[in-house]
């Protein structure tokens, strides 16, 4: 069994393997332009960002009902499951939904069937984060916030994700307001395209306690510092940082380079389906690839339950850690 570890940066969209968008797509009535799951799986190996975006948001026309939510959460979590995941923090993109017709109630509510009983059917505990596209406009988040509202109970907190260049997080202040006085935890993805300035702002703007990517952090030392200081978590995402070409080869990724800085990393998927592997295959590819010891690994285990939100269950956070603690390496 892999080291116990949380997922703190994980798009539930971004687990549609092909097999499964198949399936929904048959259930639906939907024709995808592809001829079948090989091909559509030969369509994963996209260029860059955009390429990707274009691809995860055409493929997102299977998921319909709720019953196709739980599916695809139920999904995820069963691999998770296999890969050492203790505990799950799950974005979702309503905005892409709602512009397709679904509305936010067969979203959340299709996602909390499976997340509502993950501890019993998968052994995860889980928490949902509302994510909004920093490449649509403040107002239409704010929409998004509202029609949150019915749904809060099932929500954690809020986070920014979608194309980082040309959006810095000033543009969503006013969203990220409403949402701390609504009591909601702040992440934002925050260095991946974008330059250090938009990680410091973030911080600064919007309030957020973790940093989602946050890679190029390292550009700036006064902000590594500052992260250092003040213990502000970064998610990362080694194979898709490779895919998406802001490392060239693992091998370079600074990892071990910023951990040796003091920086509070953890270690993620992102969006397995499409970049190569799920939290586990990431642990064990910079493993490999970066030679990390088995310290280094546990300390990763460690920081992804030190970062998550479980301050509402401190108990289980402590059993988690203590999980981690007593794992033995094979």
């Amino acid at each position: 069994m892999p080291i116990p570890k949380a997922e703190l940066h994980l798009h539930i969209e971004g687990t549609l393997e092909p097999e499964l968008a198949f399936a929904l797509a048959a259930r639906n009535g939907v024709t995808l332009p592809y001829a079948d799951t090989e091909a559509l799986r030969k369509a994963y190996l996209f260029e860059d960002l955009q390429s990707f975006l274009n691809l995860y948001y055409e493929l997102m026309a299977v998921l319909r009902t709720e019953r196709d939510f739980e599916d695809l959460a139920n999904a995820y979590l069963a691999r998770a499951a296999a890969q050492g995941v203790r505990h799950a923090e799950i974005f979702f993109d309503p905005q892409a939904h709602i512009a397709r017709g679904v509305d936010m109630g067969t979203v959340v509510e299709g996602l909390w069937r499976a997340l509502g009983d993950s501890g019993t059917n998968h052994g995860i505990s889980t928490r949902l984060i509302m994510c909004f596209l920093r490449d649509e406009s403040a107002d239409s988040a704010m929409e998004t916030l509202e029609a949150a509202k019915p749904y809060l109970h099932r929500i954690t907190g809020i986070g920014l994700d979608s194309a980082e260049v040309g959006h810095p997080p000033v543009k969503f202040r006013e969203v990220y307001e409403a949402a701390a006085a609504l009591g909601l935890r702040r992440v934002a993805h925050a260095g991946e395209e974008g330059p250090p300035a938009y990680i410091t702002e973030a911080l600064d703007v919007l309030g957020v306690e973790r940093v989602d990517h946050g890679l190029r952090c390292v550009e700036d030392a006064e902000l590594v510092a500052r992260l250092v200081r003040d213990r502000i978590p970064l998610t990362l995402c080694p194979l898709s940082n490779v895919r998406l070409r802001a490392v060239d080869v693992l091998a370079e990724h600074p990892l071990p380079a910023m951990l040796d800085a003091g920086l509070l990393c953890t270690v993620n998927s992102d969006d397995p389906a499409y970049f190569g592997g799920y939290v586990g295959d990431n642990f064990d590819a910079v493993r490999s690839a970066l030679g990390l010891s088995e310290d280094r690994l546990r300390e990763l285990a460690r920081n992804s339950f030190v970062a998550s939100f479980l301050e509402d269950d401190e108990e289980l956070r402590a059993r988690y850690l203590a999980e981690v603690e007593a794992y033995e390496f094979s």
